[in-house]
């Protein structure tokens, strides 16, 4: 199977997922922020991998266990609105590519200001 039917069938899925768990769970404990980044499907699609960014760190437990509880009935959904041989076993794992993100834009704004007061006192010795 091609790369870009598996990257298509993955998009696919990623978009399906989220619009059953944001309209059809109604489950307490995905009260936090969260988005599904992405997802990835094994070639013979059997398994998806979905990866979850969750803001909010205090509440990231309890809505990939509400995920990893609700699996069964996500499949079930995907099954019915998707025209697939095999609908593929979701694992759902947290994404820590945001929370990274931000951690290294803070670190480059500690250091920006200290590397303008170098470039500025360089200027004044040139000059």
């Amino acid at each position: 199977m091609s790369k870009f039917r598996i990257d298509m069938i993955s998009e696919e899925i990623r978009r399906e997922t989220d619009k059953i768990i944001r309209e059809d769970m109604h489950d307490p404990r995905l009260g936090g922020t969260y988005c599904i980044t992405r997802a990835e499907v094994t070639r013979d699609l059997r398994y998806a991998k979905m990866y979850v960014s969750i803001l909010e760190d205090d509440k990231a437990e309890g809505v990939i266990a509400a995920l990893k509880s609700g699996a069964g009935f996500i499949r079930r959904e995907l099954t019915h609105r998707m025209s697939l041989r095999y609908t593929p076993e979701l694992l759902f794992v947290r994404d820590q590519n945001i929370a990274y993100g931000v951690h290294v834009a803070s670190l480059l704004r500690e250091i920006a200001p200290k590397s303008q007061e170098d470039e500025n006192n360089e200027q004044d010795k040139v000059l």
